[in-house]
């Protein structure tokens, strides 16, 4: 599935900077992929420890499952639409610490 390409300038169209909105989407994107390998481990790791009688039917459920997870958008595609939903809220840390 390919990524669309995004105006920059409609990024500054808000508040905010729009470099600084590049970088959260980047670390947003970063929390949405290691979300989704959590979720897939999670649920590969019902699969372990079976032993090999029956194989063949763990192997078409476990290749069902990452499927599935293939399927989902990319997530720089989805904190780039969250980000322009405005979904995605950031702050800054207190300076004076």
């Amino acid at each position: 599935m390919p990524i669309k390409t995004l105006d920059l300038e409609s990024l500054g169209e808000k508040e905010g900077n729009k470099y600084e909105k590049i970088v959260v989407m980047s670390k947003r994107a970063r929390q949405i992929a290691a979300q989704e390998k959590l979720e897939l481990d999670e649920k590969l790791k019902y699969f372990e420890g079976f032993e090999d009688e029956d194989e063949f039917t763990f192997n078409e459920e476990q290749e069902r499952i990452s499927k599935a997870f293939e399927q989902l958008p990319h997530a720089t595609q989805r904190s780039v639409n969250e980000m322009l939903d405005g979904k995605v809220t950031y702050r800054y840390p207190n300076e004076d610490r």
